[in-house]
């Protein structure tokens, strides 16, 4: 592995974690305020990308940046005012229940207003070309405009929830919901913001995704397994621990994926003779590469069997 691989792998690593961070950053808000798991998290990031697709024909793409979250974010202020609330008092399961059919309704609107295939969604001028280019390899504006999203998103967030009169009454919500309505605060739009909230992040990691890497309507299934991963792995909840966790799972898959060596490759570099009657050999023979896809679950077992709060969890529920 020489020192140009390596850098450039962990560059694309963490820029593709700065991308996981900002969609799973929503999905835990919602989840440690309200503690529903949405379904349909992935489909705000995915209609993020469209809606900032058209209005980039109309608008620009920097309009269309600030523009395309705040409607996402009303989108998802109203299914919760109007959907989700009602069905709350019923349980999880329910809960569950509408996100996965609100999630399948988005997927079936697009199709329906965009199209099956992808759409020329392209970077504005500002943003094509190289950054910097090292050891002969260049590295793209836009993946580093992802990264510098993801971490004014990330101290943003930070800001309002720990130095804001909104934050404490947020973070009072989610553990004396009682005592916060009697105080006078109404706890169900203080929830019903929340949730816009998380939706608006999904929809701006949709803008910023959507034209680095592709924009299709299979880009919501594409990353929506691997979205509750980082969210169980970095502890349900826990904001730090989907930072930790989406970079953690961004760099093992992009390091993994650009990798073609086997175990059976570094076996017979050790001196252990490997042939087609070894036990195992189709197992042995398979690349880095090939098993790439399935690294992320594979972590994901083992922090459930050895953390199940996961790596910054502290929820006891």
């Amino acid at each position: 592995m020489n020192l140009e691989f390596f850098v450039i792998s962990l560059l694309n690593g963490v820029s593709y974690g700065l991308l996981l961070f900002m969609l799973s950053s929503g999905l835990t808000l919602i989840f440690s305020m309200m503690g529903v798991l949405n379904f349909a998290h992935t489909s705000f990031y995915m209609l993020g990308a469209y809606v900032a697709y058209t209005l980039s024909g109309i608008i620009g793409f920097w309009p269309a940046l600030f523009i395309a979250p705040l409607l996402i974010g009303a989108l998802g202020a109203g299914f919760e005012r109007y959907s989700l609330r009602r069905v709350h008092k019923y349980g999880h399961v329910p809960e569950l229940l509408v996100t996965f059919g609100l999630s399948y309704l988005i997927l079936e609107l697009v199709q329906l207003v965009w199209g099956r295939s992808t759409v020329p969604y392209g970077l504005p001028a500002q943003l094509q070309g190289p950054l910097f280019t090292l050891y002969g390899t260049q590295f793209p504006k836009s993946r580093s405009f992802i990264m510098l999203v993801a971490l004014l998103m990330l101290l943003s967030v930070w800001l309002l929830l720990t130095r804001t009169r909104i934050g404490l009454v947020i973070q009072a919500a989610l553990k004396h919901p009682e005592m916060v309505e009697a105080l006078g605060h109404n706890v169900p739009r203080v929830f019903m913001l929340v949730f816009g909230g998380g939706a608006a992040l999904a929809g701006l990691a949709g803008v910023v995704g959507g034209n680095t890497y592709v924009t299709e309507p299979a880009m919501a299934a594409s990353v929506g397994s691997i979205i509750f991963v980082v969210v169980v792995v970095g502890g349900m909840g826990s904001l730090a621990g989907a930072f930790l966790a989406s970079l953690l799972i961004g760099i093992i898959q992009t390091f993994a994926v650009a990798m073609d060596h086997s175990l059976a490759t570094g076996l017979q570099a050790i001196g252990v003779a490997v042939s087609e009657q070894t036990f195992g050999y189709e197992l042995l023979k398979l690349t880095i590469s090939q098993v790439a896809p399935i690294l992320p679950y594979l972590f994901l077992v083992l922090i459930l069997i050895f953390r199940p709060k996961g790596l910054l969890g502290t929820r006891e529920d």
